[in-house]
């Protein structure tokens, strides 16, 4: 369920202090990599139709592809930082298509806009569902699977405890960083996450940093 308060005034999570405190007794390699990289600076962003909708635009495009597509697309709706369900369902297609947005993904985001605008989605009854409910909710929508849902439970609800075994770059994570002989399966990662529970989201935003920052093999395991 959703913790009371999802973000703090500067828009780390409200949970970030725990996590801390509970990742460094429970892992030491978490706890280097704590030392190393810092505080969790994790963004939580309260927009939740247009996260759904960008995570959608940008799916297997390269980054520089997708944010010209996006901000094309954004354009299309002058005096607004990002269009309503309502706008989005009135845009005709070929308009959509000007901006760069392949048929299947004008598709998608009619889908999408569809159930929000119909309340078949309700960001506000969230709060009341589990990280599994949400997951079941979302991935009915054209386009929406669950390395999506996921993304959003951690950077737009908050969920504190979110763990995205089928994503790479995590995998690829946490070969690095517990020094292993090949990237972990679905079932060692989970195993590998069990003493971060109820931590997992920081965790994780942990392990994807640490690809940014110079780590020694670390061979300690958890």
């Amino acid at each position: 369920m959703a913790v009371a308060r999802v973000r703090t005034e500067t828009g780390e999570p409200a949970y970030a202090a725990g996590a801390l405190r509970h990742l460094k007794r429970a892992d030491p390699v978490m706890a280097q990599l704590i030392g190393r990289i810092g505080p969790c600076r994790m963004r939580i962003r309260r927009r939740r139709f247009e996260a759904l909708a960008r995570a959608i635009i940008f799916q297997q495009l390269a980054g520089s592809a997708a944010a010209a597509i996006y901000a094309r697309f954004v354009k299309l709706f002058p005096g607004r930082s990002f269009p309503t369900p309502a706008q989005v369902l009135a845009l005709p297609d070929e308009r959509m298509r000007s901006a760069g947005l392949s048929r299947q993904k004008a598709a998608y985001l009619r889908d999408l806009a569809g159930h929000v605008a119909d309340k078949s989605i309700n960001f506000r009854k969230f709060a009341a569902l589990s990280d599994d409910e949400i997951v079941a909710e979302l991935i009915r929508v054209k386009g929406i699977g669950r390395w999506t849902a996921e993304m959003f439970l951690m950077f737009n609800l908050g969920r504190p405890d979110v763990l995205a075994l089928d994503d790479l770059g995590l995998r690829s994570a946490a070969k690095q960083a517990y020094g292993l002989s090949a990237l972990p399966t679905r079932r060692e990662l989970e195993v590998l996450g069990e003493p971060w529970r109820p931590y997992r989201s920081a965790a994780s935003w942990y392990l994807w940093q640490s690809t940014r920052v110079v780590l020694p093999t670390n061979r300690g395991g958890t």
